[in-house]
C-alpha cells in the first residue's frame, strides 16, 4: 500500500466530510421544500375541490351532464384549476379543459379509487390531455350519506419543479462557496496538524543521522503534539548525553588500549575477531582492518596461539601460557586469557592479553652467557694461579729460579684478572641509565683528543714497527668527554695493532658527513669473517679465542667502545673483509 503524507490524509478527509455534509443538508432541504410545496398544493386543491362540491349540490343535485360541464368550465376558469366531475362508474360528467364526451373512462385513475371509497385520492403524473405533469386530488361527492361520484381538482406542478430547480442552483452555488472556504479552513487545519508532525519527522531523521544538536520547537495548540515535542526534545537530550558518555568511555578505552604496550585482542564464541589494539597487531603481525570480523584462523598462522584461544573460549577459568611467534626475528609472548561475558553473565567470547617478554628472555640469555663467560674467563687464571701456588708450596719455592718464574706467571694472571675486573667496572659505569649517567660532554676540537690517543699507543706500535697516521681537519668540533672518548679510540687502535702484521700501517680519519662526525680506524690486517660481525660488540665475544687470550685480550674492549659511543649519543659500526683488514667507525651527532 502506497504511503502518503499526513497532510494528504487529513485534507481529503476533511473535504469529503465537508462535501458529504453539504450534499446531505442540501438534499434534505430540497426534499423538505418539495414536500412542503406538494403539501401546500394538495391543501389548496382540497379547498378548491370542497368549494366545487358545494357548487355542484347547489346547481345540479341530479348531476345533469350539461349543467356539470358548464359549472366545471366556469369554476376552472375562475380558479385557474382543472375541475373534473366523474360519476361512480368512472364516466366523466364535466371537465373544465376538455369535452367529457371525448374523454376516456377514468375508473382506472389512481386518485379515483380512494375517493370512491370515501377517502381522498392524490397522484402526480404526466397528463396526456394537457401535455404536462399535474397533481391530482379527488374527493367523494356525497349526497345524503351516499357517494354519487367524484370531484377531481388538478393543477400543473411544473412551477414547483422550476422553483425547486432554482433553489437547487442557489443551494449548489452556496454549497460551492461554503466548500471553497471549508477547503481552505481544512487545508489550514491539516497543515497546522501536519506541520509539527513533519518537523518532528525531520528532527527524527536528523537524530538517525547522529545530528543531535537541533532542538525541536513546535507551535501548536494541541496538548498531545506539544507533549510529544517535549518528550522528543527530552529524548534527544538524554540520547545526546548517553552517546557522549559512551563516546567518551570508548575514546578512553581506545586511548588506554592504544597506549598499552601489552597486546589485547577479543574474539567471540565463534572465534571471530571483535577488536584488537595496535600493540596486538604488531606482536602477531596482522592488519587491524583486515582482521576485524574475520575468524582468527584465517589471519593468524601460529598454531599455539590458535590452540590457546580455543582453550580459553571452551574453558571456565582464566588461562595462561608462553608462546613463540615469528621466524628469524622470533618473539616470546606471555599470553593471559579470560572469558568475555555479556550484560546477562553469559559467555560470549574471550579476551587475550599478550605481553612481549622477548627482551626479558634475551636478557636472561645474555645474563646466562655473561655469567658463563665471566666464570670461564676468571676460571683459567684462577686455576693457573692456584696450580702454581700449590707447586710453590710443595717445594718449588726453595728453588729461587723456579719460584721467580712461577711468581711472574702468577703476577701475569693476576694482572689479567684485574684487567677483566676493570673492564667490567667500566662497562657497569657506562651502562647506567641516562638519568643516572655522570658523563659530561663539552664541545671541543677532536683532533687533539685523537692525537693524544695515538701517542698513548705509539709505544705498543713501535714494538712491532707499525705506524699510526691521522687525517683530521683542525675545525672539526663535536661534544665529547675527552677521557672516555680517548679510551674508545685507544681500544680500537689496540685491536688494530693486535690483529695486524708487524710493520703495518694504521689509519685514523675524522671527517664531517651530513649531520655527524665520522671517526674511522682502518687496518689492513687479518680481517673478520662476515658471520662474526653482528655479534662483534658483545661482551667476551672473540673471533679467535686462542689468539685473543694469547695477545692478552679480555673480550670486553669492543663492548666498552660501543657503550662509550652510546654515552656520546652516537653509534659504532664495522666493515671488514677476511684477509684484507677492518674499518671500525664511530658516528657522533653534531648538535
Amino acid at each position: 500500500m502506497a504511503k502518503k503524507r499526513i497532510l494528504w490524509q487529513l485534507f481529503p478527509t476533511y473535504l469529503l466530510i465537508t462535501f458529504t455534509a453539504i450534499f446531505a443538508v442540501g438534499g434534505y432541504a430540497l426534499n423538505s421544500l418539495r414536500d412542503f410545496y406538494y403539501d401546500r398544493t394538495e391543501a389548496d386543491l382540497m379547498a378548491r375541490a370542497r368549494l366545487v362540491e358545494i357548487q355542484v349540490w347547489n346547481s345540479s343535485p341530479s348531476l345533469a351532464p350539461q349543467k356539470l360541464r358548464a359549472l366545471s368550465r366556469e369554476l376552472g376558469k375562475a380558479t385557474d384549476t382543472r375541475i373534473t366531475i366523474i360519476d361512480i362508474a368512472g364516466r366523466v360528467l364535466g371537465d373544465s379543459h376538455e369535452d367529457p364526451l371525448r374523454m376516456s373512462d377514468h375508473s382506472d385513475r389512481p386518485e379515483f379509487k380512494p375517493a370512491l371509497e370515501g377517502g381522498v385520492g392524490t397522484s402526480i403524473r404526466f397528463s396526456n390531455t394537457l401535455g404536462e405533469r399535474m397533481m391530482y386530488l379527488a374527493i367523494p361527492l356525497n349526497f345524503e350519506g351516499n357517494i354519487k361520484g367524484v370531484i377531481r381538482a388538478s393543477i400543473p406542478v411544473t412551477f414547483i419543479d422550476r422553483e425547486l430547480r432554482s433553489i437547487e442552483i442557489k443551494i449548489a452555488i452556496a454549497g460551492l462557496i461554503v466548500a471553497f472556504f471549508a477547503a481552505g479552513i481544512s487545508l489550514l487545519v491539516s497543515r497546522r496538524i501536519s506541520r509539527p508532525i513533519e518537523k518532528m519527522r525531520s528532527v527524527a531523521e536528523s537524530i538517525s543521522r547522529g545530528e543531535l544538536g537541533e532542538k525541536l520547537s513546535v507551535e501548536s495548540d494541541s496538548i498531545e503534539i506539544s507533549a510529544l515535542a517535549d518528550s522528543l526534545n527530552k529524548m534527544v537530550a538524554q540520547l545526546d548525553e548517553r552517546i557522549r558518555t559512551i563516546t567518551d568511555q570508548r575514546n578512553e578505552s581506545e586511548a588506554v588500549l592504544s597506549s598499552m604496550v601489552e597486546g589485547v585482542l577479543a574474539v567471540d564464541s565463534q572465534e571471530r575477531f571483535l577488536s584488537m589494539n595496535l600493540a596486538a597487531s604488531k606482536l602477531i603481525g596482522i592488519d587491524l582492518e583486515e582482521a576485524e570480523g574475520r575468524p582468527i584462523h584465517e589471519v593468524v598462522r601460529n598454531p599455539d596461539l590458535l590452540k590457546f584461544v580455543s582453550q580459553t573460549i571452551k574453558g571456565s577459568e582464566n588461562a595462561e601460557t608462553n608462546l613463540a611467534i615469528g621466524g628469524e626475528n622470533e618473539k616470546y609472548l606471555q599470553a593471559h586469557g579470560a572469558i568475555l561475558h555479556d550484560s546477562h553473565g553469559n559467555a560470549v567470547g574471550a579476551v587475550i592479553v599478550l605481553n612481549d617478554i622477548t627482551r626479558i628472555r634475551r636478557l636472561e640469555t645474555i645474563r646466562r652467557d655473561f655469567v658463563a663467560n665471566v666464570s670461564h674467563e676468571l676460571k683459567t687464571p684462577i686455576t693457573l694461579i692456584k696450580g702454581f701456588v700449590e707447586t710453590l708450596l710443595e717445594g718449588a719455592m726453595n728453588n729461587p729460579e723456579e719460584a721467580e718464574r712461577f711468581l711472574k706467571i702468577i703476577s701475569g694472571h693476576a694482572d689479567r684478572m684485574n684487567s677483566i675486573i676493570e673492564d667490567l667496572l667500566s662497562l657497569s659505569r657506562l651502562e647506567l641509565d641516562p638519568g643516572q649517567s655522570k658523563v659530561v660532554l663539552e664541545e671541543m676540537g677532536i683532533k687533539n683528543v685523537l692525537e693524544s690517543a695515538i701517542r698513548d699507543c705509539e709505544v705498543k706500535a713501535s714494538k712491532v714497527n707499525s705506524s699510526i697516521h691521522l687525517i683530521c681537519d683542525e675545525d672539526i668540533r663535536v661534544p665529547i668527554n675527552p677521557p672516555l672518548f680517548s679510551q674508545a679510540i685507544i681500544n680500537l687502535l689496540d685491536n688494530a695493532l693486535k690483529y695486524s702484521e708487524p710493520e703495518s700501517n694504521i689509519e685514523v680519519k675524522a671527517s664531517k658527513e651530513n649531520s655527524e662526525v665520522l671517526i674511522a680506524v682502518q687496518d689492513w690486517g687479518s680481517g673478520i669473517d662476515s658471520i662474526h660481525l653482528p655479534r662483534l660488540f658483545e661482551r667476551f665475544y672473540r673471533v679467535d679465542q686462542a689468539r685473543s687470550r694469547k695477545l692478552g685480550g679480555t673480550g670486553l674492549g669492543l663492548a666498552i667502545v660501543k657503550h662509550i659511543t652510546q654515552a656520546h649519543r652516537g653509534k659504532v659500526s664495522v666493515k671488514s673483509t677476511l684477509g684484507k683488514g677492518s674499518c671500525f667507525s664511530i658516528h657522533l651527532p653534531i648538535d
